[in-house]
């Protein structure tokens, strides 16, 4: 197990800068996600922790040693692809052992622990077999038991789950999660999945356009967003961010409604009023709003609906029998109601 630390790091390709000076610190056994939308550059600062990409700035520290300068061989670091990697001709057995092969260990100790990673993941039955006779996730389960073998300081997984169908992603989010509790290995996970950085991560680091917006744990990113692209990105279905500014102690937005605040809000310079799916409930009276589509899922209700001229939408945990283009009231709970300056930056 080992720390890591990204200091200040760049990225450039000529002129044109990718990652600009970005600073976090991952503690020892942590399991940390990198998550934003594509083009952010999760992927390209995994790659310079794997060395796989230069540092055009700053420093990466692994367990403390510099690395910008250390070829990856010699990081102790095991990566695993979104697209297996898996080598055609090889068996199971084959395709785990092979770095260890590379480094000249005899054939008895590779044949120890690739049995030892073939039990941790349930792998025993299938050593024999090819790729190709294997399911997705079985391959993706081998991938891991070729890095798990080495024993590494850090794992490193960019985007792993991205070619499994829904399923299959929800019961590998819990293998891998299983895995990080029983080895206690520091994991950095790439993902542009927010549902997997909140189910599966200690520590979220939510990136845009080559910049860290923040850094937190789950919950805390959840009920506490810095600005209103955290507060979007962190949540499914994501917050409802309505557009506007205080007046006469309520939240007026176009089209006439006038949103509630609670009275220590009340005199703020806001332009961005958020409440959550959840926190928003049906009500006999409170602000207006029409029924745009109903959308039960057993469990729960989702209602998209209209406020003022804005779309919002409702999580309730309960089913009600409600229609489009019905008129309702809804209410938000104002502990939960959220505030936003004309930067986009949290108030309050």
């Amino acid at each position: 197990m080992a720390s890591v630390a990204i200091d200040r790091v760049l990225k450039q390709y000529g002129a044109a800068s990718v990652i600009h000076g970005v600073s976090a610190d991952i503690e020892d056994g942590e399991f940390v996600t990198l998550v934003g939308p594509s083009g952010c550059g999760k992927s390209t600062l995994l790659r310079m922790l794997a060395g796989l990409e230069d540092i055009s700035g700053g420093e990466i520290r692994i367990d403390g040693r510099v690395v910008n300068d250390v070829a990856p061989k010699e990081r102790d670091i095991a990566m695993v692809f979104q697209s297996y990697a898996l080598y055609p001709h090889m068996t199971v057995r084959e395709n785990m052992g092979f770095a260890l092969k590379l480094q000249g260990r005899d054939k008895a100790t590779i044949d120890k622990l690739v049995r030892e990673a073939a039990g941790i993941l349930a792998l025993e039955p299938l050593l024999e077999r090819l790729p190709k006779q294997l399911s997705g996730g079985q391959r993706q389960r081998v991938a891991m038991g070729r890095a798990i073998v080495r024993h590494p300081k850090v794992f490193l997984f960019d985007e792993p789950l991205s070619n499994l169908d829904a399923k299959l992603r929800v019961t590998m989010r819990s293998e891998i999660k299983e895995l990080h509790q029983r080895l206690g290995t520091t994991i950095v996970y790439v993902t542009h999945d927010q549902i997997e950085a909140m189910t599966m991560a200690d520590k979220i680091v939510v990136m845009r356009a080559g910049r860290i917006e923040q850094i937190g744990k789950p919950l805390d990113l959840y009920d506490r967003p810095d600005n209103t692209f955290v507060a979007a990105f962190i949540g499914s279905p994501s917050m409802n961010l309505f557009e506007g500014s205080v007046s006469d102690g309520g939240f007026r937005i176009e089209g006439g409604v006038s949103l509630p605040l609670p009275p220590q809000l009340s005199q703020s310079a806001a332009r961005t009023y958020g409440i959550r799916p959840e926190d928003l409930d049906i009500a006999e009276t409170g602000i207006p709003a029409t029924v745009l589509t109903v959308e039960p899922t057993g469990a729960e209700t989702h209602l998209s609906v209209r406020v003022g001229t804005q779309t919002a939408t409702i999580v309730l945990h309960r089913r009600l029998d409600i229609k489009p283009d019905q008129q309702i009231h809804v209410a938000p709970k104002s502990e939960k109601i959220h505030l936003f300056s004309a930067e986009g930056s949290r108030i309050g």
